[in-house]
């Protein structure tokens, strides 16, 4: 936000400049640098825009990776899916020998 609020004021500033009555040469030197200071604080802003996308925070990796679903619903082999039953029916077992 101090960002934007910086380029406001120095948008503002170029607003009033022509209007100070400043010698040519002190004029051109000014908006030269303020030219120079709105580029550098909207190239700020956009690299911070783009590391944020749609308000969430975006991750960068150095290294390489495959395409490969991250989500939960990964899907499992036939041997996981056995593996979950195993360990429900144990379960269900112990269950049935508590009561």
């Amino acid at each position: 936000m101090r960002k934007a609020r910086i380029l406001l004021i120095f948008g503002t500033w170029v607003a009033i400049l022509p209007y100070l009555g400043f010698p040519y040469f002190w004029k051109n030197t000014l908006f030269t640098l303020t030219g120079l200071c709105l580029m550098y604080f909207s190239y700020i802003l956009y690299k911070e825009f783009k590391m944020t996308v749609g308000g969430k925070k975006q991750e960068t990796f150095d290294n390489f990776s495959e395409n490969q679903n991250f989500d939960a619903n990964q899907h499992k082999t036939e041997r996981e899916y056995s593996d979950i039953n195993n360990v429900n029916k144990h379960q269900e077992n112990l269950n049935e020998e508590n009561n």
